[in-house]
This record gives C-alpha cells, structure tokens and sequence, in this order.
C-alpha cells in the first residue's frame, strides 16, 4: 500500500469502508436503484427544460442547474460506492480519491449557491412580480448560473493540491464509501493547519449560503403577509413549497453531521456513516422528484413525455 523513503511514507492508495454490519452484496441493489433513479430523474428534468421552449425562463435555468449539480453529485461518489458495495473493492488510488474530493466538495459547493439564488428567485417574483423579467432576464440568470459554477470550483481547488502536499501516516483508512477533505486530512502526519483554516472557511461560505436563503424567506414572508387575500397569500407561499423542501433536504443532513462530530463524539460510527451517505444519496435523488410533483408546468411536461394523460 506504501512505499518507503528516507523522509515520509508516500502514500498510494486509501482505504474505503462501507455500512458496518452491512457488507452484504444486497445493500448494494438499493443503492444501485437510487442511483438509476437519480440520473434518470435528473437527466429528464434537464432534457424537458432544454426541449421546452416555454420553459426558457430564469426560474427553470436555475433549475436546471441544480439538476446539473445533483447531477454531478451522483456521478462524482457512484464509482467507489458501487465498488465498495457491489465488488467489495475498497481500495482507491491517492490521486483518484484527491480528484473524487474535488467534485464532490465543487458540486456540494455549487449546489448550495444555485439554492441562494433560487430563494432570491422566488422573493424577486413574489415582491415584485410585474418587473421579474425585466430584473431577471434569461442572459443575466445564464450569465449568473456560469458565475456560480466558476466561483464553486475555484473556491475547491486548493483542495486536491493541498492534500497532495501532505506528509501521511501509515493509516490510510477512512471514515466512508467516498473521499472528503476532512476526512482524508486527518490522517495526515505533517503540519496542516493550512488546510484546517481553509476547510473552515469553505465551510462558513456554504453555511453563508444558508443563512442568505433564511434572510431571503424573511423578507418573503414580510411581503406575503402583506397581501390582503389570504387566498392570494397562500397562493404565493405555494411558490415556495419545492425550494423549501430543496433546501431542508439538502442541509437537515449537512447541519446534523456537523452537530454529530462537533458535539456527539461518543455516536456509533454507523450513525454518522449512515447520515454522510444520506447527505449523497437522498437530495439528488429527491429534488426531481419534488419538482415534477409539486410543479405543475414540469410535472405535465414529463406526463407529456411518457405519452400519459
């Protein structure tokens, strides 16, 4: 697994685990089926937005982009995930695993900012409805979803070189079925304080995404109670109802792995494995799946599709 200097161990490849317990070849099916229902849900959200002309708005560009990001998420930890648990294949390269963390942490990154936006969509549409397209034009949300893209990975960049710097014990396992930042610095022998201050302020720049889309949902609400309807009222909020549940499913799993290992440090280590892979699995999977539920002009575009009336 290593091989010897005078200075350092350099350090080939890192271990992978899976679920404790569960090491059997059947975890593996439904791991399989949510990854095949992840790719294909959000590769037809991406196709019916670029095929639909009515749907060349701001709002479904972002959505698109979150399906992008989603996207992006799956393909990024499906390899080892499926090597773990359908090959039991634990072993992944130094390189493959800094350019896995890479990925995972720009997609994570991206997705958390196409959330932002998507909250500052909403509040433009309910506050000030008559000029949403004059204030959101498709070449500013387009022009807006690169930038967005470019900042996310140039934020994570540092990363696989920094890893890459680092000086490494003989222990080479790590704590899941995919590669982290953290999770692969701790186990380095040399100084990597660096890294520490950088991963911190990563890390504050996605919870700044979080509180940006509450102060969002804030001035929502002032607006809305606003309204004198209430039909009006819930009308707006319905809006609403697909971002919202974006964004809990996508950091409910953040915050409690955070709470986890900063304040629970005697929790079963299946625990947290099983909320880390939940961080992967369940958002990509579920955001198609709530936005052709809950959003009527891409739920009858799909029903369209699939030839149902």
């Amino acid at each position: 697994m290593s091989s010897f200097n005078s200075s350092k161990v350099e350090v080939v490849t890192f271990l992978l685990i899976g679920i404790p317990g569960l090491e059997h070849i059947w975890i593996s099916i439904p791991i399989c089926c949510i990854y095949f229902v992840t790719i294909f849900g959000n590769c037809t959200i991406l196709f019916i937005i670029k095929t639909e002309p009515s749907l060349h708005k701001p709002m479904y560009y972002f959505l698109s982009m979150l399906a992008f990001s989603d996207l992006g998420l799956s393909l990024s930890s499906l390899p080892t995930m499926l090597r773990v648990f359908l090959l039991n294949a634990p072993r992944i390269s130094a390189d493959a695993c800094f350019a896995q963390q890479f990925f995972i942490h720009g997609f994570s990154l991206m997705e958390s900012s196409v959330l932002v936006i998507m909250s500052f969509d909403r509040f433009i549409a309910i506050h000030n409805p008559l000029r949403y397209s004059t204030i959101l034009t498709n070449a500013r949300a387009t022009k807006l979803s690169l930038m967005l893209t470019m900042i996310s990975f140039l934020l994570i960049l540092p990363f696989p070189f920094s890893l890459k710097s680092l000086i490494y014990c003989k222990n080479t396992l790590l704590s899941h079925s995919y590669c982290l930042h953290q999770d692969v610095m701790k186990l380095a022998c040399s100084d990597n304080k660096v890294d520490i201050i950088y991963g911190f302020f990563v890390a504050l720049v996605g919870m700044l995404d979080l509180v940006l889309i509450s102060i969002s949902y804030v001035f929502i609400l002032k607006t809305v109670l606003g309204i004198a309807s209430h039909q009006e009222q819930l009308k707006a909020l319905s809006t609403c109802v697909s971002h919202i549940c974006a964004v809990l499913i996508f950091y409910i799993p953040i915050i409690t792995l955070a709470v986890l290992y900063r304040f629970g440090k005697h929790t079963h280590l299946l625990i947290r494995i099983l909320i880390a892979d939940v961080l992967l699995l369940v958002p990509p999977l579920m955001n198609p799946i709530v936005y052709c539920v809950k959003t009527q002009q891409i739920r009858i575009r799909v029903l369209r599709k699939l030839h149902l009336k």
